[in-house]
């Protein structure tokens, strides 16, 4: 069976693909609903036609439907492994069926799939529940459990730790070899400390799968008694032939399963039983506390030093944007931007030009968070460097940016952008709108008009071109470039939307644009009330007169 697999980021999609037709769209009703704004209502139909052969349609989609970084015009045949990214969604064509090669383990834990018949399987619920009297008076039983609790607030390394409670845990529990085993960054059980009489080479701890499984997936404590089972007289058994018993307990803490607790015996005498194993499960809560401790500690501090770079990359990207907009005779301009995180992917500029001409930028880039940042400071730069030319262009510019945007980043890394050029010599405004959010033009009587799209995204292709917008501004006329952070604003599944924002423009058209501003910013505070915010909001006002 084929299967659809993709992310916006922010969630996962996987789609099981029987044969058949499925729409593809933002709109909830999809067979395939993919709640993304890059993501047309009716984007595309998907066809599949059996087992291994699929085929996607766009249904004029506005950013497009492309198939392996190649947009497609109309149908394109698919197959496994094929990537298709509806807007700046990507998905791949994949099998439903597992697979994958095993993943070697440590040379130090190897793991049988032999399983075992005769030992005894405790959840750790029961393996907690309070020792009997006759554990609890036995010698250096509760001055162990004691000198254990103090390890949660001694600062100490990690491994310190470890040794020095499986120091005391011998005290206690007669064992040959004393081991923690706790997982890796790759989630692999590895052993992490060990305690050895003479210094012993631990040799491979040959645990069953099955024992693992039990321990970390279903937090049960386990009592080994090899003489009962004759599968483990060998080598592939346990870890060595002469084991007389052994034990395993869930390193548990906070429902979390952070490792594992192992004793094991040689000696003919000694076996373990209820006793012994409610006893390592009461140690190994201890010691999970403690473990569990070192993880919240290791947390806080990358959070720390992340918070840290985050505040630092949040001043750069500030000191980016003008902190005074330019002045030219006749206009007035005024920028407003508010992150909904400390950094975000909008971007606006004001510049004048050589030849006294007025520029001036909106973008809003794919992603948010810091890789939105970056791609800002990086369209922002390249834009820059291109103002000094002589005979400033914006297609030339436009087009300049997008081919480096699309040859040095991922495919899903792409801006919608509005740029205008004014020339205050003839008043007229020349402008290009790659994908962004139609402008509002607001005339002195009221009416309106919206700067449509002359072409598609930066970034995203190779061959995009842009038709150039020119109008002529009379005195009175207004322009208020916006990122989608202010239509979309949300209120309990509510949109601010356009309608809300045209009326307020054209009730306050005559204010200078500051104020405009400041009235739009006040009314989507109002409408969203509490809801959290969910994208950034930028707006640029140019205003005649």
């Amino acid at each position: 069976m084929l299967k659809l697999v993709g992310t916006d980021g922010r969630r996962l999609y996987s789609w099981e693909l029987e044969p058949g037709s499925y729409s593809v769209g933002r709109n909830p009703d999809s067979n395939f609903f993919i709640n993304d704004k890059t993501v047309s209502r009716e984007h595309a139909r998907f066809e599949v036609l059996d087992k291994e052969k699929c085929r996607v349609t766009d249904l004029g989609s506005r950013n497009g439907t492309v198939v392996n970084g190649r947009r497609i015009e109309s149908t394109a045949d698919l197959k496994i492994g094929d990537l298709v990214m509806f807007g700046q969604v990507e998905f791949k064509i994949s099998t439903g069926e597992a697979g994958g090669s095993a993943t070697t383990k440590p040379k130090s834990l190897l793991l049988s799939d032999r399983d075992p018949e005769k030992s005894v399987f405790l959840s750790i619920n029961e393996a907690l529940k309070p020792l009997p009297s006759k554990v609890t008076d036995l010698p250096d039983v509760l001055p162990t459990i004691f000198e254990l609790a103090k390890i949660l607030v001694l600062p100490e390394p990690k491994e310190e730790m470890l040794d020095r409670a499986l120091k005391l845990v011998s005290r206690v529990i007669p064992a040959q070899r004393l081991a923690v085993l706790t997982m890796d960054e790759q989630g692999e059980v590895v052993p992490s400390a060990y305690l050895l009489p003479g210094g012993k080479d631990p040799g491979s701890f040959n645990l069953s799968q099955t024992i693992v499984e039990e321990i970390l997936n279903e937090k049960n404590s386990i009592l080994i008694d090899p003489l009962e089972d004759p599968r483990f007289a060998g080598h592939e058994s346990i870890i060595a032939s002469d084991i007389n018993s052994a034990m395993a307990v869930p390193l548990f803490d906070e429902g979390v399963v952070l490792g594992i607790l192992y004793a094991d015996t040689t000696n003919p005498i000694k076996r373990y039983n209820d006793d012994y194993l409610r006893l390592l499960a009461t140690f190994g809560n201890l010691i999970a506390s403690r473990l569990l401790n070192y993880e919240l500690m290791r947390d806080r501090e990358e959070k720390h030093v992340f918070e840290a770079e985050l505040k630092r990359a949040s001043t750069i990207q500030r000191n980016l944007l003008v902190k005074a907009t330019p002045t030219i005779a006749g206009y007035t301009v005024h920028a407003f931007q508010e992150q909904c995180r400390m950094v975000g992917g909008d971007l606006y500029d004001v510049t004048v030009l050589p030849d006294g001409k007025l520029l001036f930028m909106v973008a809003d880039v794919s992603g948010k968070g810091m890789g939105g940042a970056l791609l800002m400071s990086n369209i922002l730069a390249s834009f820059r460097i291109l103002y000094s030319e002589d005979n400033f262009s914006l297609s030339r510019a436009v087009k300049q940016v997008s081919l480096q945007l699309f040859r040095y980043s991922a495919p899903e890394d792409f801006a919608t952008l509005f740029i205008g050029l004014v020339d205050p010599a003839d008043s007229s405004l020349t402008f290009i709108n790659a994908g962004h959010k139609p402008p509002l033009l607001v005339h002195p009587d009221g009416k309106l008009e919206y700067m449509q799209p002359g072409g598609t995204m930066i970034g995203a292709f190779d061959f995009s071109d842009w038709d150039e917008g020119k109008i002529s501004m009379n005195t009175g006329d207004l322009l208020l470039v916006f990122t989608d952070g202010v239509v979309e604003a949300d209120c309990h599944g509510a949109q601010y939307g356009d309608e809300r924002l045209e009326n307020i423009l054209v009730a306050n058209r005559s204010m200078p644009p500051v104020n405009q501003i400041e009235k739009i910013m006040d009314d989507v505070i109002t409408f969203v009330e509490d809801s959290p915010r969910s994208d950034d909001i930028t707006m640029l006002m140019l205003k005649k007169g």
